[in-house]
């Protein structure tokens, strides 16, 4: 990426932007390829939820994430660039489309502040291949045409053009400075209030019921078999609601109620949204180190701070959930030990503690050799046997065998690229896809052995319970 030092927010004048667009038409025919042109530029401070709320439009892409305790939230929308992939070496194409994106980008303004510059926005689903008719691709990431972020109390907006060699400058000139004087001086005002649903009139289990005892049985006889040691499997359930689900009405909920996880949504462009609240860090690189996270066995919350004490003492000296922790932490060694990576962690799990369930949690880092980008990363521990299970490849195949319905990008991996070659992904848990009047809810649990089909159900049942609650005024 070339970085210019044009400072956007001096000499401040349409012609001066002109000016400046002119040049890079220039640069996309001198070169022969079109140019990604990103202006980043600090402002007051915004709240990227309600920016995306005044410029939602249901036939636009858009992703946003924010995790409050953490205090970051990110959102974009529309798309410059929009690129779609498949098959098993997905990540390796995506991250390929993204350096040879970079190599033709031009960005000036605030780009070294946080979360400012091009971000490529990327999710994908579960497995490499997509289901016929499905309504997210395998795999997709798109570069925003409007980005808003915001970091402790930094903000920062960016606009990314694609300019070719007979790029309209006046037109593209004339809506960047429109965008950047709004966010200046955002008017929270023009957001339309979104509301969630009322109480589900229908709820369907998918596969029907009994299907999801029946799993886990098979699972654990094929574990007792020696097929695998761990396996993930879920149930979908579909809510129809009188009223039409809005994915930001939910979204407000959703980061109210989950401050320490990922509240997130995005947007295929053909109306249907797929969000959710999740508890799980997939990977985070920054300054050349990488962090990722082992997270399973679980617990419900106690109603009494005696309960909820005893519940997580329980869950600490559980054999069956710490062996299903550990089999997550080995897994993510082996997978990225390939890459000359040491990991670093606590020798014991800590509690991650959510508002209806609590789980073992552990914190991994590592220091990044040269050379390893994120999507390397990505495209070893997607998917974890948080998720999957272990061994990964048969596990991963029983799931489709004995689940009665396509993933798509639950349990998927969803997040950002930055300009830098780091980023951060979570998985896509605690989650939803919303279509009009219905929304699928999924949940899972980890089966190992000494899990018996009536727990795995109960388990389940309690992480429906906080979804349907999220996503309506039930």
């Amino acid at each position: 990426m070339k970085t210019l030092p044009v400072n956007p927010t001096e000499n401040q004048s349409p012609e001066a932007l002109r000016n400046f667009l002119g040049e890079c038409r220039a640069t996309a025919r001198a070169s022969g390829r079109p140019q990604l042109v990103s202006i980043s530029v600090t402002v007051d401070s915004l709240d990227p939820l309600a920016v995306l709320e005044s410029i939602f439009e249901p036939g636009e892409l858009h992703f946003y994430a924010e995790r409050p305790a953490q205090g970051f939230a990110i959102a974009g929308a529309e798309a410059v660039l929009d690129y779609s992939t498949r098959g098993p070496d997905r990540f390796a194409a995506a991250k390929e489309f993204i350096l040879a994106t970079l190599a033709d980008t031009i960005a000036v303004g605030a780009v070294d502040e946080p979360l400012a510059g091009p971000h490529f926005f990327l999710t994908a689903g579960f497995t490499d291949e997509a289901t016929a008719g499905a309504p997210f691709p395998s795999l997709r990431l798109f570069i925003p045409r409007w980005q808003v972020s915001r970091q402790g109390d930094g903000s920062v907006a960016v606009a990314n053009l694609l300019v070719t060699e007979s790029a309209p400058v006046e037109l593209l000139a004339a809506k960047v400075w429109k965008a950047h004087a709004k966010f200046r001086s955002f008017d929270y005002r023009t957001a339309m209030q979104r509301e969630r649903p009322s109480a589900p009139r229908q709820m369907e289990e998918i596969g029907g019921e009994g299907t999801y005892r029946h799993a886990v049985s098979q699972g654990l006889q094929e574990i007792a078999r020696g097929d695998y040691e761990k396996i993930v499997l879920a149930r979908a359930r579909r809510l129809t609601t009188t009223e039409e689900f809005h994915p930001l009405g939910v979204l407000n909920h959703l980061r109210q109620r989950y401050p320490g996880c990922y509240a997130f949504s995005t947007a295929n462009g053909h109306g249907q949204s797929f969000i959710g609240a999740s508890p799980e860090r997939l990977v985070r690189v920054a300054g050349g180190r990488m962090h990722t996270e082992a997270l399973a066995g679980s617990a419900p919350r106690g109603r009494t701070a005696s309960e909820d004490a005893a519940l997580a003492r329980a869950l600490l000296l559980s054999d069956k959930d710490r062996r299903e922790h550990q089999l997550v932490l080995d897994s993510i060694g082996r997978s990225v030990a390939g890459l000359g990576i040491k990991l670093e962690h606590l020798a014991q799990p800590r509690l991650l503690a959510l508002a209806n369930v609590q789980h073992l949690h552990t914190p991994v880092s590592a220091t990044l050799p040269d050379g390893v980008h994120i999507l390397d990363l990505l495209a070893r521990l997607h998917p974890t046997p948080a998720v999957g299970g272990t061994p990964r490849e048969p596990a991963v195949a029983a799931i489709r065998r004995l689940e009665p319905f396509a993933r798509g990008l639950y349990a998927g991996a969803l997040g950002w690229v930055d300009h830098r070659g780091g980023g951060e992904f979570f998985v896509g848990l605690r989650c939803a896809l919303i279509d009009g009047h219905t929304a699928t809810v999924y949940a899972g649990a980890g089966i190992v052995a000494g899990s018996t089909p009536q727990n795995e159900f109960a388990e389940t049942e309690l992480k429906f319970q906080a979804l349907i609650e999220a996503l309506t005024d039930a």
